[in-house]
């Protein structure tokens, strides 16, 4: 499938309406817990945001998946990526550190990269079964022709994140949920693509 990302964003409205409460919620204690932990290169500091940030990530993730499938998963399942801690920090390591080497190369491929690796937290949560880097692979594989796309994607909010700005933050609260709601969207509609182009073959 490749359905327009206006099409995505008005999904993931509809997917949210009257269901903010517990998503303004959510994305209250993710941003609280991520600006509570600061991050200082090669510090005990950086080690307990890795520990602590990588379930949430994965968790997110999974809360989000749950809420785009027409679900209605309660608070405490934002922090089922606790039962997968090993796994997730596995993940959001090696994804960092892969970043990091082809940001060091150019900021460009490094943002491309980015866009390649975006699924992968998706695939983890999707898939209890599959390891770390074959999630990562297999994130490459997806974006295969969506990271253009993706990209104009995140370009649409940027004026929701300058609005959240002006707002002292406050408007990350829903921002946040709208963003993750929308992401989850676009990981099912090139997922259903890519099976398709599975079964042709």
């Amino acid at each position: 499938m490749n359905t327009p990302n206006k099409l995505l964003m008005e999904q993931a409205r509809e997917s949210l309406k009257g269901k903010w409460g517990v998503n303004v919620l959510v994305a209250f204690v993710y941003i609280f817990i991520s600006l509570l932990l600061p991050v200082k290169p090669l510090t005990v500091a950086t080690l307990t945001k890795i520990v602590i940030m990588s379930p949430l990530w994965l968790g997110l993730a999974m809360f989000y998946l749950a809420f785009s499938r027409g679900e209605n998963p309660k608070f405490s399942y934002f922090f089922i990526g606790f039962k997968s801690w090993i796994r997730s920090m596995k993940a959001y390591t090696l994804m960092m550190l892969l970043l990091l080497c082809w940001f060091l190369l150019l900021i460009i491929p490094g943002f491309i990269m980015g866009l390649a690796y975006s699924q992968t937290v998706y695939i983890l949560a999707d898939d209890k079964s599959i390891g770390v880097y074959n999630a990562i692979k297999k994130s490459r594989a997806m974006m295969k022709g969506h990271k253009l796309k993706l990209f104009y994607l995140y370009c649409r909010f940027s004026g929701w994140m300058l609005l959240s700005v002006l707002t002292l933050g406050v408007g990350f609260l829903w921002v946040l949920p709208y963003i993750q709601t929308t992401r989850a969207k676009f990981y099912e509609d090139i997922k259903g693509g890519e099976q398709s182009s599975e079964t042709q073959e």
